[in-house]
């Protein structure tokens, strides 16, 4: 691996690190975005039962002690239980937003990291084309040997950049899919919950 790298050339340097800070950002996600910590499976039940008690202050508390990116929606729905639908909702949007801003981190970076990995092996692909140009310019073709570095460079330098966006465009396509599922059950959740602290359901 590393005579691979060094084969390269220079362009193998800053593809070995987006490579590494692909995997990293992938690792981050993929813990990140576990649907039971984004939205845990027994507190919506639990703040409803609070609720059915009339028990608003322990729906608040157990809503604000909670971790979760739901709760933390559910949280501001709760703290203006007395106001109006429309600053509920309001409330519950404005939380959404910062949420869903939070839930998004680094999936720029993960996207552009797939944009800029082939073009970077592209790159080394050029410049080992030129080495090799040059080199017949200046020597002819008569040593095949010295034309082989700059070949293997270009082919290294393409296959190891479309080595490390092809899985990072895979992988950012599967976060943005599972994020806009997230921020749809995160919405019906605060839905109900912004219904029933307006007495429209049971």
């Amino acid at each position: 691996m590393l005579d691979l790298l060094i084969r390269g050339g220079w362009i193998m340097l800053p593809l070995l690190i987006l490579s590494l800070l692909a995997v990293a950002i992938i690792a981050e996600r993929l813990y990140s975005l576990r649907t039971a910590r984004i939205l845990p499976p027994n507190l919506v039940a639990a703040l409803e039962a609070d609720l059915e008690r009339g028990d608003l202050g322990q729906a608040r508390e157990r809503a604000e002690s909670d971790p979760s990116p739901l709760a933390a929606v559910l949280a501001s729905g709760l703290r203006n239980s007395g106001l109006r639908r429309e600053v509920i909702k309001e409330s519950i949007e404005e939380t959404g937003r910062h949420v869903v801003a939070d839930l998004s981190r680094y999936l720029t970076l993960l996207g552009t990291i797939a944009a800029i990995s082939p073009l970077l092996g592209l790159l080394g692909t050029v410049i080992g084309m030129i080495n090799v140009f040059s080199v017949i310019t200046s020597q002819g073709v008569g040593d095949p040997s010295v034309l082989a570095g700059g070949i293997s460079q270009a082919l290294l330098t393409t296959a190891f950049g479309m080595t490390i966006a092809i899985p990072a465009l895979a992988m950012h396509r599967y976060f943005n899919a599972k994020l806009d599922r997230l921020v749809v059950d995160m919405e019906q959740h605060a839905l109900r919950m912004a219904e029933i602290l307006q007495g429209d359901r049971p």
